[in-house]
């Protein structure tokens, strides 16, 4: 083994953890300190969590901390071109634009946009609410509803809650079926993972079974014990014919889950139909190799069912995210060591008291043209062009606010949404560069980048398969004329509210106060809010309140600054992180359904069965063609292919085409073809390849970067194509709203 390179005296090491994805490597940031530059980042071999592991995406940091066409102060439109000002005239614009609209049109004229690197940064993730609050509006639309949505309201259903997602115990499990999901490239979605090769290559080693359906011969079809290709969208289908089986068969073993489980015989009507001779003309999967599947799964000692995006973003999304779980839950393997699970996130509430939930978040409001549901205080962002360009004159979306999103890449139609955006009044973008979507806005205000401020994962600590907790410093000062985005977020707030950014955090800190300490069912009865506060100290921000979070929690030390356990401080002196150990079983004290139970026939799921069972017929006469995605390790968001170390290498926005498909309509490898839907039509080179499913196309999300406007100068020189040109924003899960970006009909030709 060689040896380390020797630092120089300026250079030093800072331990933190990579925002870029859900994996959550822990990464060793070697910074030149006299030159204030990133000589390299590589894995961080002491982290409790990661081990050393790293992906090629960390190293694309040091390219967004250097890139020149990241924003670094505020920018104004003046007709056709951009100026920069100072945060004091930015926020006055900002506020008077804002006002201006909700005052003379209501506050639903005004509408928000979330992208998902909101969830990698703990300032967005604490202060988004304070300033929606602020706004006032019920039109909210993030990236959830092209993502996970359906997820979110199956566990709502199931189990009370909209983020109560189980986590397979990959480390622990012997049979592993994967369904619509890439861990290998992912790292883990909805399943904090890092270092997916060792845990694959780990499973294999213990003589555990890793079974894959999917439409494509993924990365990690290529090492599964079994891979089935099936076709997109038909994912209920089989999850259904599966939970017939194991009626059918007599395979039920719900074991201590039967005593708070609600249900069951509900499902096996629900499942009657659908057996696996019913469903193999529309799945394409043989009625042994089901049969044979669901007969392993069930005898297997532990198992877990995972689905993720490929099941989520399709016809019968919530259905199929249901069924997961009622595989899971009829197996015993649902909060089964070896199953599923649910992490015990260090800053969770430290009592297990059950939270019952009342009403389900659902529908209490819906979108003007269409009538879409909200689901959890947001709407489907299928709905957000038409609610710009086909509302009533009274009704429409007048002025919009984006928060590190790009809509127009990442969301259905995007040619329609950039032209609806080019309509509205007014328009304001928090975000770090002038891209397909900020080019619309008005006003961009670019927060501080990841590594100019310090970061907590409070999102991703509670999908993880393994409890830790980690905090992550700043490598560098921020810049003098700078601000984070919990700073952007309460001033905005305080414009739209009339008061300032320090009465508004003190109020929230105050709420959590309240909840935390001084009453008796709190984790801290004894100690009184004001008590607390003073431990607290008074500097605004994030730190307070992690620092409540983690003392007041289930590995907190109350408070007491001599005894054990976690605070902000003792966390900050462990920079590789704190192992906390395994998932271990949470049933049933975290139920918050109204009954106290999981509620696995929930009526939503009984009436969206009838649909479901009303395309048997249907759907036995599949399109033509189908046209799906895919992800590169390499690329998780749009800005990523503005980075060279990212960007480099072989073309990876090209189609996917199977030998047989190519052959019928006349492609060649390394050709170019036409694809078109009924939204839009697209050019992409082509790859021809064994590893489609015949009858399914494949290119990749989140590219396109060929319009006027923008500064990525990077991602303009290869811009791949959009293909959410495609994406038919009529193509919905009803019950949800989410948006269908996988199983999408369209034409294949020559290009030319």
């Amino acid at each position: 083994m060689a040896s380390p390179r020797p630092r120089i005296e300026s250079q030093e090491l800072v331990h933190r953890t990579c925002p870029l994805c859900e994996a959550k490597c822990g990464i060793s940031v070697e910074v030149d300190r006299s030159l204030q530059r990133i000589v390299t980042v590589r894995g961080d071999d002491g982290d409790a969590f990661s081990q050393g592991y790293l992906c090629p995406k960390a190293y694309g940091l040091k390219g967004l901390h250097e890139d020149p066409d990241r924003l670094r102060r505020p920018l104004r439109r003046e007709g056709s071109s951009w100026r920069e000002i100072g945060w004091e005239e930015a926020f006055e614009l900002a506020t008077r634009g804002l006002r201006s609209i909700r005052d003379a049109h209501g506050a639903d004229a005004v509408a928000t946009y979330l992208g998902n690197p909101n969830a990698h940064d703990v300032g967005s993730a604490l202060y988004l609410p304070t300033f929606q609050r602020a706004l006032g509006t019920r039109w909210r639309f993030s990236a959830t509803s092209v993502d996970q949505l359906p997820k979110a309201m199956s566990s709502c259903l199931m189990f009370g809650s909209p983020g109560a997602f189980p986590i397979p115990d990959v480390d622990r499990t012997d049979f592993w079926l994967v369904l619509g999901a890439n861990p290998l490239v992912s790292n883990g979605s909805l399943m904090t993972a890092p270092d997916m090769p060792r845990r694959l290559a780990q499973l294999r080693a213990r003589g555990g079974r890793l079974v894959v359906v999917d439409p494509r011969h993924t990365e990690t079809a290529r090492i599964a014990d079994q891979h089935l290709f099936i076709r997109p969208g038909t994912d209920a289908f089989f999850l259904f014919a599966l939970v017939h089986v194991l009626f059918a068969e007599g395979l039920l073993a719900l074991g201590r889950l039967a005593g708070f489980t609600r249900g069951v015989d509900e499902v096996r009507a629900m499942a009657a139909d659908f057996s696996p001779e019913a469903v193999a003309p529309i799945t394409g999967i043989a009625p042994e190799s089901l049969r044979g599947l669901a007969r392993a799964f069930a005898r297997a000692p532990r198992a877990a069912c995972y689905g993720r995006i490929g099941t989520c973003t399709q016809e019968f999304g919530t259905l199929a995210s249901w069924l997961v779980d009622v595989v899971n839950t009829l197996t015993g393997n649902l909060d089964r060591v070896g199953g599923v699970l649910w992490p015990r996130p260090a800053t969770s509430p430290a009592d297990e008291r059950p939270r019952r939930r009342g009403r389900i978040p659902y529908a209490r409001w819906r979108s003007r043209v269409r009538g879409l549901p909200e689901f959890a205080g947001e709407l489907p962002v299928a709905a957000l062009a038409e609610d710009i360009d086909s509302a009533a004159e009274t009704e429409r979306i007048r002025a919009l606010v984006t928060v590190a999103g790009n809509p127009v890449l990442s969301t259905p139609n995007g040619a329609r949404l950039a032209k609806a955006l080019s309509s509205l009044e007014f328009m304001v973008s928090i975000d770090i560069y002038l891209n397909e979507t900020t080019r619309f806005a008005d006003l961009v205000l670019p927060p501080t980048g990841p590594l100019e401020h310090a970061n907590y994962d409070l999102v991703f600590h509670s999908l993880s398969v393994r409890n830790h907790t980690k905090w992550s410093p700043a490598v560098f000062d921020p810049p003098a004329d700078s601000k984070h985005q919990w700073q952007i977020l309460l001033e905005l707030a305080a414009g739209m509210s009339g008061t300032t950014a320090k009465a508004l955090d003190d109020l929230l800190l105050g709420h959590l106060l309240s909840a935390t300490v001084g009453a008796p069912q709190t984790a801290c009865p004894e100690l009184s809010p004001d008590e607390a506060r003073r431990k607290l100290g008074a500097s605004p921000g994030p730190d307070r309140v992690i620092d409540l979070m983690l003392r007041a929690g289930p590995f907190g030390d109350r408070f007491r600054d001599d005894a054990p356990g976690l605070s902000l401080a003792k966390l900050k002196a462990q920079p590789h992180g704190v192992d906390l150990g395994p998932m271990e079983p949470r049933l049933p004290m975290m139920l918050a359904t109204e009954s106290g139970e999981i509620e696995l026939a929930h009526p939503l799921l009984r009436a969206d069965t009838e649909r479901l069972r009303g395309a048997l017929a249907e759907r036995r006469k599949a399109p033509a063609m189908l046209l799906i995605g895919r992800r590169h390790l390499r690329s998780n968001n749009t800005w990523m292919h503005n980075l060279p170390s990212l960007a480099k290498g072989p073309e990876r926005c090209t189609l996917l085409v199977h030998p047989d498909d190519a052959k019928r309509i006349g492609l060649s490898d390394g050709g170019r073809a036409r694809v078109k839907s009924r939204v839009g039509s697209i050019e992409a080179p082509v790859v021809v390849t064994p590893e489609m499913m015949p009858g399914v196309v494949s290119l990749p999300h989140g590219f396109g970067h060929d319009c006027e406007g923008m500064r990525l100068e990077v991602a303009r020189t290869r811009p791949g194509v959009n293909s959410n040109l495609l994406a038919d924003e009529r193509l919905l899960d009803v019950l949800s709203g989410n948006a269908v970006l996988n199983g999408i009909p369209v034409d294949v030709s020559v290009a030319g």
